[in-house]
C-alpha cells in the first residue's frame, strides 16, 4: 500500500468536524509549541531514533529533554512565534518594524539556540527593511525553514481574511528575515493550510488551490513535495530547507490519522527535529484541536523568552494568545 493510499483522511475528517474553531485555533498554536519541544532533543540525530527509544505509543516520557534542552522547553522556533503573536496582539495590525525590532532585541538576548542565517540578518545592524535583502544579495542562499518555523501564530490571526491575505500576510514575515522567496511561498503555503483547517476544512484536499496561488516560479518545487506519493526519503535537500521541511509535515499528516502519530513519524525523520515537528504539529493541531494534544506533552511545556527579564510562557498564556489572535477583528 502506498503512502497516498493509507487509510486515514476519513478519520481525519470526522474529527475535525468535532473539533470548533476555537479548539483548532489553540491546537494550532499549542500543537506547533508541542512539537518544538518534542523534537528539540532529537536534532540532527539520526531517522527512527525517537521510536527507538519510545516504541510504545502513548506509554509516556517523550518529553524526556536533553541536548541542552529540558524537558518540555521549547526552542527558538516558538520563541519567534512568540514574539510575532505579541506583536500582531499589542499593535493590532502587521506592523513589520515592531516584530523585526521583537526579533533583534530576542537575538540579542542570547537564546539557546538561533539560526544562522536568521542571527546574521538580526544582528548585521541594517534595517527592517534591508537586513533580509542584502543577506541574500550577499550570500545567495536563503532558503532554510527559519520564517516556517514560526508561522503557527500568523497563520491564526489572518486566517479569517482568507487566502489572498493570509498567504500575502506571511510572505512579508517571512522576508524580515528571509530574502529568498522560496521561503516567503513555503510560509504562505503553510498559511493557508492552517487557514483551510481552521475553516473545518481538509487542508490536503484544498492543496491544488492553496498552490495555485503560489508564485509560479515556485508553483512546480512545491508541487512535487506536496504531492501524494512524494515521500521525504525523496528530498534533495536537508530538511532545514523550507521545501522538505514542509512536505515532511504535509507527509506526516497525510500518512497518519492523528495528533500524536502525526508528531511521532515526524520527528523519527530525524535532521531538524524541531522544526519539521513545530509545523506539523501546527498543522495537525488546526486539523485535530486542542483535546488531540496529549496532556503529558503539554503539562511540561515552557517557552522562556531571552530578552524580557525572565517571562517564561506555559499552556494557559499559549491558548490565551490563541484566542486573541483567532477573535481579532
Amino acid at each position: 500500500m502506498s503512502h497516498a493510499d493509507r487509510p486515514g483522511r476519513a478519520d481525519r475528517t470526522a474529527r475535525t468536524a468535532r473539533a470548533d474553531r476555537s479548539a483548532r485555533a489553540a491546537g494550532a498554536v499549542a500543537g506547533s509549541a508541542v512539537g518544538d519541544a518534542l523534537g528539540a532533543p532529537f536534532e540532527f540525530g539520526p531517522a527512527g531514533a525517537f521510536s527507538a527509544r519510545f516504541p510504545a505509543p502513548g506509554a509516556g516520557g517523550e518529553m524526556c529533554g536533553g541536548g541542552g534542552w529540558e524537558p518540555g522547553e521549547a526552542t527558538d522556533d516558538t520563541q519567534m512565534a512568540v514574539l510575532v503573536a505579541e506583536s500582531l496582539v499589542e499593535q493590532g495590525t502587521l506592523d513589520l518594524p515592531d516584530m523585526f525590532d521583537r526579533f533583534r532585541h530576542w537575538a540579542a538576548s542570547g537564546p539557546k539556540d538561533i539560526g544562522i542565517q536568521t542571527e546574521d540578518v538580526l544582528t548585521g545592524g541594517l534595517p527592517w527593511d534591508l537586513a533580509a535583502a542584502i543577506h541574500f544579495q550577499t550570500n545567495l542562499r536563503a532558503a532554510g525553514n527559519g520564517s516556517l518555523m514560526r508561522a503557527a501564530t500568523s497563520a491564526v490571526r489572518f486566517a479569517r481574511a482568507g487566502r489572498q491575505a493570509t498567504m500575502d500576510a506571511a510572505r512579508r514575515i517571512a522576508a524580515l528575515t528571509h530574502g529568498d522567496r522560496a521561503a516567503w511561498e513555503g510560509t504562505a503555503v503553510l498559511h493557508d493550510l492552517v487557514r483551510t483547517a481552521l475553516d473545518g476544512d481538509d487542508p490536503l484536499v484544498a492543496l491544488p488551490d492553496t498552490l495555485a496561488a503560489v508564485d509560479p516560479e515556485h508553483r512546480e518545487r512545491y508541487a512535487t513535495v506536496l504531492a501524494p506519493d512524494w515521500h521525504p526519503s525523496l528530498a534533495t535537500e536537508f530538511n532545514g530547507a523550507v521545501w522538505p521541511c514542509l512536505g515532511s509535515a504535509v507527509w506526516a499528516l497525510r500518512t497518519t490519522s492523528d495528533f500524536e502519530a502525526a508528531l511521532r513519524a515526524a520527528v523519527d525523520l530525524g535532521g531538524d527535529t524541531d522544526t519539521v515537528a513545530a509545523v506539523t504539529g501546527a498543522l495537525a493541531g488546526a486539523v485535530y484541536g486542542l483535546a488531540a494534544v496529549p496532556d503529558r506533552w503539554t503539562e511540561p511545556l515552557h517557552v522562556p523568552l531571552p530578552g524580557s527579564a525572565g517571562r517564561v510562557l506555559r499552556l494557559p498564556e499559549l491558548l490565551d494568545l490563541a484566542h486573541r489572535l483567532d477573535t481579532w477583528h
